[in-house]
């Protein structure tokens, strides 16, 4: 094979070189931390009743719905006026009463969740399920195509064909709403009933489908579709480049490549292949599952620019625009490069965005055999994708996230029937068994270990099957089982993925010998043998706790140990700080508040570090989490040792902490000792530490005793020289130091973290008598003012306070604080819109401060509630009264609101009273 350099990588044929194995192969076992979401969403699968799904389908074909009703939110009936129009006799913007307009989506999703759960149960039942649901579909098609009004017998949408001809026109977001994307959700859907459930039915379904969508971009130049995909949502087409290559395949019809081409966005192709980054407010998910299908493109045409766009704007998103958990994009959109810190929000993370983005990550590995394409499918698949799956049982809704937000103190967006997250959640949880081994596809057979949760793999033509156990998801040994089903030896090569986690070195051995390997994090191993009945292999995953800064702000953290990202459970909504470099042990680790992580997280499934609880963000709580915290060390401290000394700051904001761990940091206690000595000494000259407090600083490093990593010799070599250097400091007089300075706040903010009231700050010092010193303020880098009585802060928002105390001899210190202060509760407002004999009410909320935390409404017959989405009350004959209010995320409290509907008949009366209702605005800090 001739190598190519794609993406400045070398790269071979355009065929796969690796491959997951079929979805019957592979089998979670009970004990694995994604068997409780696959079993929960399984049931989903069994229970759901196939006619909710028909039911738009059936309505727009003029079909008996059978009394069902559609699965609620996006997946409606549409507007009562709204009728299945075609292309040539749709009314016009003006006139036409729409709704739901992504209706079907919804169903694409549960066809393929069904298919996926038929493969991977080897269930008759499920593939019932699936033959229903395909022949209902097969059934609207046909009773499209009877009424001679769409273009071509094989549409079949829920809504008519006239979005299609709008988005030709190049109508916006708000008049259409994405129709090739609900057509790949269909289309993927019915391929896969076809290849995973062996529904012949579905085949000819999609297949005239294809031939529809075909004929209609046939008839547009590359210009005009360029402009319609790159329209904002209306333009979004979903994997249509993907399933139509899938297809092209699967049904030998070239027609379906050239359909499939056609969906390629010029642009992102172009810049992408060549290196430039264009992301920046772009939408995430109208653009990542495009480039699964151009690595499906690349495998049928061989033309390598579509595989280096592909592996280019995964480079771009990983690790530059990606959040702890693997989650991508705030509201929906990238933001600039290199940008996690400076791009949280309020709406972070789309969970359907990472459901492609592991997609597209398998897909890369399978062409480049990189280890690094399934880190990053581990962090998400463990963290964001299985955290997506709220902890409990629903026979109605998929209870996954749509967004999976990254702010500090927020609440997963769990629930989602009938949404594009919902969707994919739908998948999502029934298909965790994949990507955790892969068969390479060359002449000799190889087996890829990709993810270490315990499952089994039967490779029937190989006559081998592996099972992975493990004791608990947080233990560090892992044992893989290898069983030949067969007398004679089975040659074969086992590719072992070490994770970049690992703390120290791996460890492996077969059938307790172990194996002198490259174990290196971020690698793999490879044990080439003959296999014979029953063998197993050990391997040492060690893992460590660590505090991980994010890529533009090195104080911003999150948490992680092993794969498991671990999030803060405490009910503030501002930034919690922590004294992260006090926790940091040589070696990169941080000291939790118990000696062992794992045994901590195995028993109450929770950990103490810092003196906040800690539990795997992936556990489907629904309790306020925080996944970032920052650091902020205001006295010297270290491996979980604090000296009490000072942590002053130079004239740019650096402190002797920050010289601590300044890279390469310290790996053992050798180095850090030695580190120590060389910081104090710095210190001294710079007038940061007083000999006393340099003797206090090394006198509890030598005292800490870590144990870490250097040969004995080596640590009594580099104690025996700290204590030559607290010796000669004994008899080092001390300098007169800097004061050291604080800033007060009260009174104290809410529970959120926000104050509600103006606060007042004071600055203090201590170390110089008051006379002989000054103390000045400023807020938000404005001009030094004297500080010699409390000072109210009456700026809202986040406010950054500085003080600096200098003595007579014009030594200084400073220090710094965030404020978060809101003091106004937000505004809302209901909008109204008649459906005939019932309105449609939403609820909207701004507040630009704190954020919209949430809206609650009460009418006749309901209670307080959170609102969620759009709700239709019926009109009666009288007057009802429906009462709401909002909250802040600082805990703020808008007077209640009263939207009076009136009676059926008199439908243009429609008022909202803002009046207060009789609970008023309050404030967390009022009394």
């Amino acid at each position: 094979m001739d190598a190519r350099a794609v993406g400045g990588r070398a790269m071979t044929d355009a065929a796969p070189r690796a491959l997951p194995f079929p979805y019957g192969a592979v089998r979670l076992k009970p004990t694995s931390a994604f068997a409780p979401a696959h079993d929960r969403m399984l049931r989903l699968a069994r229970v759901y009743p196939i006619d909710r799904l028909l039911a738009v389908f059936r309505a727009g074909a003029g079909l008996d719905t059978r009394g069902a009703v559609p699965p609620g939110a996006w997946e409606g009936f549409g507007h009562p006026a709204e009728e299945s129009w075609g292309e040539h006799d749709y009314p016009g913007r003006e006139v036409a009463q729409t709704a739901n307009l992504l209706r079907g989506h919804y169903t694409g999703h549960f066809l393929s969740m069904l298919a996926l759960a038929a493969a991977g149960e080897d269930d008759d039942e499920l593939r019932s399920r699936v033959d229903e649901l395909v022949g209902g579909l097969a059934e609207v098609q046909q009773a499209l195509a009877a009424t001679g009004r769409y273009s071509h017998p094989g549409l079949l949408f829920a809504s008519g064909e006239w979005q299609f001809a709008r988005l030709e026109h190049l109508a916006p977001y708000g008049e259409i709403w994405a129709p090739y994307y609900t057509c790949h959700k269909l289309m993927a859907g019915l391929l896969d009933a076809y290849e995973l459930a062996g529904n012949e039915q579905a085949l000819e379904v999609v297949t005239g489908m294809a031939h529809w969508i075909a004929g209609r971009l046939e008839k547009l130049d590359h210009d005009h579709r360029q402009r319609m995909w790159s329209l904002y949502i209306a333009g979004e087409f979903g994997g249509m480049n993907e399933t139509l290559a899938r297809l092209s395949a699967v049904a030998g019809e070239p027609r379906f490549l050239a359909a499939a081409r056609a969906f390629d966005q010029a642009d992102l192709l172009d810049a992408a292949s060549s290196g430039r980054d264009i992301l920046d407010g772009m939408h995430a998910n109208q653009h990542l599952p495009q480039l699964v299908g151009y690595v499906r493109e690349y495998e049928l045409t061989r033309e390598r620019r579509y595989l280096a766009a592909a592996i280019g704007v995964f480079d771009q998103i990983v690790p530059g625009r990606m959040y702890a958990h693997g989650g991508t994009g705030e509201n929906e959109l990238w933001g600039p490069p290199r940008t996690v810190a400076g791009d949280i929000g309020r709406r972070n993370a789309e969970t359907c965005a990472t459901y492609n983005l592991v997609k597209l990550a398998e897909a890369l590995f399978g062409h480049t055999l990189q280890p690094r394409f399934l880190d990053y499918a581990e962090r998400a698949r463990q963290n964001q994708i299985l955290g997506s799956r709220r902890a409990v049982d629903s026979d109605d809704s998929p209870e996954v996230t749509y967004m999976f937000p990254v702010h500090a103190g927020a609440l997963p967006e769990y629930d989602n029937v009938g949404t594009c997250c919902g969707g994919t959640g739908l998948e999502n949880h029934v298909s965790h068994q994949a990507g955790i081994f892969f068969r390479e596809t060359g002449a000799k057979p190889a087996l890829w270990v990709a993810r270490y949760t315990p499952a089994e793999l039967r490779w029937d033509e190989r006559g081998i099957r592996v099972d992975i156990d493990q004791e608990h998801p947080f233990a560090d040994r892992v044992t893989l089982r290898v069983r030949t089903t067969q007398a004679r030896p089975v040659r074969l090569t086992i590719h072992l993925r070490i994770p970049e986690w690992v703390a120290g070195g791996a460890e492996v051995a077969v059938d307790g010998r172990r194996l002198e390997l490259d174990a290196r994090p971020g690698g793999s191993v490879t044990i080439d043998r003959a296999w014979q009945g029953d063998e197993s292999i050990e391997l040492a995953l060690p893992a460590a706790l660590r505090s991980e800064p994010t890529i533009d702000d090195p104080e911003l953290r999150s948490l992680r140990y092993g794969p498991h990202v671990l999030v803060a459970r405490d009910e503030s909504t501002t930034t919690i700080e922590r004294s992260w470099n006090a926790q940091r042990m040589p070696g990169g680790a941080t000291r939790a508040d118990v000696d062992d992580v794992s045994a901590a997280l195995a028993a109450t499934g929770a950990v103490s570090i810092a003196g906040l609880r800690h539990e795997p963000v992936w556990n489907g709580s629904d309790e306020r989490y925080h996944l970032y915290s920052r650091g902020a060390d205001r006295t010297i401290g270290f491996a979980g040792v604090e000296t009490g000394v000072p942590a002053r700051r130079r004239a740019d904001g650096t402190t002797l902490v920050d010289d601590l761990w300044v890279e390469p940091a310290p790996q053992d206690d050798a180095e850090m000792l030695d580190r120590l000595v060389a910081v104090c000494r710095s210190g001294m000259a710079d007038s940061l530490v007083s000999a006393s407090e340099a003797r206090a600083v090394i006198g509890a490093g030598l005292d800490a005793g870590l144990g870490i990593g250097a040969e004995p010799a080596v640590t009594a070599d580099a104690a025996r020289r700290a204590r030559d250097v607290v010796g000669a400091f004994s008899a080092t007089p001390d300098a007169a130091m800097p004061p050291t300075v604080d800033i007060g706040v009260s009174p104290a903010p809410a529970a959120s973290g926000w104050f509600t009231v103006p606060p007042a700050v004071e600055v203090r010092a201590t170390g110089v008598a008051g006379d002989r010193l000054r103390l000045e303020l400023r807020i938000d880098d404005g001009a030094w003012r004297t500080a010699d009585g409390p000072v109210i802060v009456d700026r809202e928002g986040l406010v950054r306070l500085e003080a600096r105390a200098v003595d007579r001899d014009g030594r200084s210190s400073t220090v710094r604080r965030e404020l978060a202060i809101d003091t106004q509760p937000p505004q809302s407002e209901a909008r109204v819109k008649q459906l005939g004999a019932a309105v449609e009410i939403t609820l909207v909320a701004t507040d630009d401060v704190s954020g919209v935390d949430g809206i609650r409404w009460a009418g006749e017959g309901t209670f307080w509630a959170t609102f969620q989405e759009a709700f239709v009350r019926a009109l009666t004959d009288r007057e009802q009264v429906i009462e709401f209010a909002a909250t802040d995320r600082a805990g703020n409290e808008e007077a209640r609101h009263r939207l009076t509907l009136p009676p059926a008949p008199e439908l243009d009366t429609i008022a909202i009273a803002l009046t207060p209702a009789p609970d008023i605005a309050r404030s967390e800090n009022d009394s």
